[in-house]
């Protein structure tokens, strides 16, 4: 029996002040809880969290740590629960690949050399690389108040190591730290995640914070995640990275952890989805330029300026494939031009390394839409290319010059998508409206699906091209009803039209559609025979090639809503639940049905 079992804890917590590490030994273990990409499902990495302190009286880590900093052991507690969470790290399999996030208390600060110095050990004993950790500067006190802060996040970088800030949004000092210090991931605060699918306070707020730490050369993580609805609307808005319980709770066993979550990649999104038509276009225009490790002689440096000439930057990157920046030429003209200056940058005494010289550069996954990657860019005053990654490694870096080839391109394909008859984009703009309209849940939004009942045997008896003119008809009236910006038209084909309607309520929209459907019908009346027009129908065949009497043309409309709220990515989800409204708009005798998503029969 241990002696935490043994003793009453809160015997143990009153005799804890001398022993506390001590006593710790004993109880403290570490729980691993998965950081994912977002995109992907796959790990990226585990942050390390205390568990097992109440065993010996303690209700938090945080009580413990207090305890321990008042008996002036704070920073061998830190020491012990650190090296014990690198030895169960360097178990995993996937450690090689992997992140592990480390909180950093504020008060260890003034000993945080000590600290680098006893993690650098262990981790050459495991073979780790410094650029496999991250510490996480927390919140509970600002940290740029400690004098020695500067010179300790300098040194984490110079040695190697991430620096994330932990609950990005309820802290002191996050901003001064976003704005003055190169950090590599922003952690957001379970507070602006929380209920995020249904409120736009916070869904404005996310994505804004996303835009500005991107621009940056900061990814971005979201911390306790709890839903479906949660992950999909970070995902949506450029999360890099997710946690929390929705994904996976923290456990001290490893043998729980896994490497990936392939739900999470196939959660709203089509199994058979392809990549969309931004992404095809700028993996087209990727430079994929030669690249230099953080950890790499200066040497290194020279000899690739040497080999290109003509370029004046490269990538710089840690020893995962993740980019930190880039070095720049201008950065080592001084030294080059000095007298000596190569030789003073080779020696180590005056301990100039790579990581010195590392200007931070817009880093951007490749599955951003092309006029997102343009913003980011005209945001980043100065900056010689944008970094883009792909499951969060290197995976080259597109120029401003790449990227309006991108949008030009884009435009020029949307233009050939577009019907000759009506001039109103086709199934690929559709979709592409359908997908960013579903991820934008700001909103209630409207999908129209319009089709022609009867048009056939009237195509047939009077002939293509007055079947021609009902299609332009239909159209000129579509414009006249939905003209601006935030409406979307379009053509499926032949008698079947789309509408995409933003932010109008149902009777708004009821009322317009009501009075499209019944001013096409009575234009096309003056379409057929008098005859025909008198008796209300006309002989035809059917698709069987059966004769009968066909009413005249109208049109029905199928209408799917999407309520405020929900984000969904599932395209063909969405076009199946049209399909079944559509055949029920048919058999009605209004011709127009309204359905919330998943309530279609």
């Amino acid at each position: 029996m241990s002696l935490a079992a043994a003793v009453e804890p809160g015997v143990l917590r009153r005799y804890a002040s001398d022993q506390i590490v001590t006593l710790a030994k004993l109880v403290i273990e570490n729980a691993f809880q998965p950081i994912v990409e977002a995109g992907t499902g796959t790990v990226f990495g585990y942050e390390s969290l205390m568990r097992g302190q109440e065993r010996i009286g303690f209700d938090s880590p945080v009580e413990i740590l207090d305890e321990a900093d008042r008996a002036g052991q704070l920073l061998q507690l830190e020491q012990m629960v650190a090296s014990r969470a690198l030895a169960k790290f360097a178990t995993l399999g996937n450690y090689s690949t992997s992140t592990l996030f480390l909180n950093l208390d504020v008060r260890l600060i003034p000993h945080g050399d000590r600290l680098i110095e006893t993690l650098l050990q262990h981790l050459k004993a495991a073979n780790i690389p410094p650029s496999s950790v991250c510490f996480e500067f927390s919140e509970r006190f600002d940290n740029t108040s400690v004098p020695e802060f500067e010179a300790l996040v300098s040194k984490f970088r110079k040695t190697g190591f991430k620096l994330a800030i932990d609950d990005f949004g309820v802290g002191h000092g996050e901003m001064k730290l976003l704005c003055d210090y190169a950090v590599d991931y922003l952690k957001i605060d379970r507070h602006f995640v929380a209920d995020i699918d249904r409120k736009p306070r916070k869904r404005h707020l996310l994505k804004n914070i996303v835009n500005i730490a991107h621009v940056l050369g900061t990814r971005v993580i979201a911390e306790g995640i709890e839903t479906e609805a949660e992950f999909l609307a970070c995902r949506e808005y450029g999360v890099d990275l997710v946690q929390g319980w929705f994904i996976a709770r923290p456990t001290p066993h490893t043998s729980e952890l896994v490497s990936s979550f392939a739900h999470l990649q196939d959660l709203g999104k089509s199994k058979h989805n392809t990549q969309s038509l931004d992404e095809i276009l700028i993996r087209k225009q990727i430079e994929v330029l030669p690249t230099v490790y953080e950890n790499d002689s200066i040497d290194t440096v020279f000899e690739l300026f040497r080999r290109n000439p003509r370029q004046a930057f490269f990538p710089v990157l840690n020893a995962n494939g993740e980019p930190r920046g880039i070095i720049h030429e201008h950065h080592l003209k001084e030294y080059i031009y000095q007298p000596f200056g190569r030789d003073l940058l080779k020696n180590k005494v005056y301990g100039r390394t790579i990581s010195h010289f590392v200007e931070m550069a817009p880093i951007v996954g490749l599955d951003s839409d092309a006029e997102r990657l343009m913003t980011i860019f005209a945001n980043m005053e100065g900056s010689n290319c944008l970094i883009l990654t792909d499951n969060m490694r290197y995976a080259g870096v597109v120029s401003a010059a790449s990227l309006i080839k991108v949008i030009n391109e884009k435009q020029l394909k949307t233009a050939q998508d577009q019907n000759p008859l009506t001039g109103l984009p086709g199934n690929r703009a559709i979709r592409d409206f359908m997908r960013q309209a579903g991820r934008d849940g700001d909103e209630v939004r409207h999908f129209c699906y319009c089709d022609f009942d009867n048009f056939k045997p009237f195509n047939d008896a009077y002939g293509f091209h007055l079947g021609d003119h009902a299609i332009s008809l239909f159209a000129a009236l579509m414009r006249r009803y939905f003209f601006t910006e935030r409406h979307f038209l379009g053509h499926v084909g032949g008698d079947d039209f789309f509408i995409g309607v933003i932010g109008w309520t149902k009777e708004e929209l009821t009322e317009i559609l009501d009075r499209l459907i019944s001013d096409f019908h009575e234009d096309v009346r003056d379409l057929y025979s008098d005859e025909d027009r008198a008796a209300g129908r006309i002989r035809g065949h059917d698709r069987a090639g059966a004769e009968a009497l066909f009413p005249l043309m109208r049109c029905s409309i199928g209408v799917l809503e999407l309520p405020e709220g929900l984000v969904i990515d599932d395209i063909n989800r969405v076009s199946a639940e049209i399909a079944h409204i559509k055949a029920e708009a048919k058999e009605s005798t209004e011709g127009l049905i309204f359905h919330p998503l998943g309530e279609a029969n």
